[in-house]
């Protein structure tokens, strides 16, 4: 462990410097180690992915990577105090929830799993969920918070809550969360989030909350390019993902932490609310085989629907195993 937090010291040092060369002597004093062992850690990060150059007589420079999502630079951009503060990164994995699921406890509150490109990415009820390499946010938040299972379902909606309005702050689009777990825009998905946890009855060991944003994504398999999109499609042209990394993940601690410390989420139903996709209209609300149809007339304070049904009935919607469909297509 002591050897990977020297690594992130040495990116951070580099990182607040970017531009200057600073020199292995400069940097064994700083960190307290032998230049041999700022030399040998130097390779390892750049077998890593992180381009650092080195100069006889100068030292080191750190050279941005604009195309990745890499610890170090994620780090050092983060506004947060516990979410992100550690970043396990791949270039590749099957799935970012599974890693957190083999890991289970051994991870710490508030870990960040991201990935370049998932193999066999997941959205809810199985689906599987494209995540080609470079152009996307692959990501799983791991949490250890004390609330009663019951109440973990709360974390969907603050992670679209964040995910939504940081969007909309930073590229200016105006997506809307298709509740409980969607980001979409133009009536096509952005975003999908899935929560995982392991429990018991009055106890939850872990919480995993999966973030899969469709980026800098050009182009979409004939099976989801009517109901998927990517900002960049949206916009005409690429987007910092590192930006958008470090904001959702500031945004999600505020209101994780209102959640946790107030046992409130008002901040983040306003949210959810404010740009809902489904407030207001008339949708189907499938279990199985069962279709429902029915005005949403109001997201509730546990984040629940309020249904007007097709009978004059009012019903309460948790989100479990149900899906929310428009009448005549996605939204």
């Amino acid at each position: 462990m002591m050897v990977i937090i020297l690594r992130n010291d040495i990116i951070e040092i580099l990182n607040n410097r970017k531009g200057e060369f600073i020199s292995g002597e400069e940097l064994s004093y700083l960190l307290k180690v032998s230049r041999t062992a700022i030399w040998k850690h130097i390779n390892i990060l750049r077998k890593e992915g992180y381009e650092i150059e080195s100069v006889h007589k100068k030292g080191y420079r750190i050279v941005e990577n604009y195309n990745s999502l890499l610890p170090g630079e994620l780090i050092g951009r983060l506004q947060t105090q516990t979410i992100g503060r550690n970043i396990i990164y791949f270039e590749s994995i099957d799935s970012t929830n599974d890693y957190c699921k083999q890991k289970g406890n051994d991870l710490s509150h508030g870990t960040v799993v991201i990935s370049e490109e998932q193999l066999l990415g997941r959205g809810r009820l199985g689906r599987a969920w494209a995540s080609p390499k470079g152009e996307g946010i692959w990501m799983s938040i791991f949490l250890k918070p004390h609330i009663p299972p019951l109440e973990g379902t709360k974390l969907t909606q603050i992670a679209a809550a964040a995910v939504c309005s940081t969007i909309r702050n930073v590229v200016g689009i105006d997506t809307l969360i298709k509740w409980p777990n969607d980001i979409v825009f133009n009536g096509k998905k952005l975003c999908g989030i899935l929560t995982e946890m392991s429990a018991e009855l009055n106890e939850i060991h872990y919480l995993i909350v999966g973030v899969g944003i469709n980026v800098n994504t050009l182009y979409f398999s004939e099976e989801i390019s009517d109901v998927a999109t990517s900002i960049a499609v949206e916009i005409g042209k690429t987007v910092d993902r590192k930006t958008l990394v470090t904001n959702i993940l500031k945004v999600f601690e505020e209101l994780y932490e209102d959640f946790i410390i107030k046992g409130s989420i008002k901040k983040t139903i306003a949210i959810c609310k404010e740009f809902s996709a489904i407030l207001n209209k008339k949708v189907n609300i499938i279990r199985g085989n069962s279709i429902k149809e029915g005005l949403v007339i109001d997201i509730t304070e546990e984040g629940n629907l309020l249904m007007l049904m097709e009978n004059g009935e009012k019903e309460v919607i948790q989100s479990g195993e149900v899906s929310v469909r428009g009448l005549n297509g996605y939204v």
